[in-house]
């Protein structure tokens, strides 16, 4: 199955999001099952949050991948989503 993360960055927390960004980027590539990830972007192209989708066994996996992720135990996110997402184009 397919799931969606949905990360939305505190307020002000660029900082944090580009000391861990690498990490977190390893993590990505370590864990194999990140089919698509990228940044939501602001009016003035900042980094605002994240969209990732991941393919996993259950929404349990799911959601101990986005807590081990480093951004996550940086404190970055303000709310994350997970919700089972079925690609349908593309």
């Amino acid at each position: 199955m397919r799931a969606a993360l949905i990360c939305i960055d505190k307020k002000d927390h660029i900082a944090i999001r580009k000391a861990n960004r690498e990490a977190h980027l390893a993590y990505i590539a370590s864990t194999g099952i990140v089919e698509m990830a990228g940044p939501f972007l602001d009016a003035e192209g900042g980094m605002t949050g994240s969209l990732v989708i991941l393919t996993v066994d259950s929404l349990a996996g799911a959601e101990a991948w986005a807590a081990a992720d480093p951004y996550a135990k940086a404190g970055l996110f303000e709310t994350v989503t997970i919700q089972e997402w079925k690609k349908v184009v593309g």
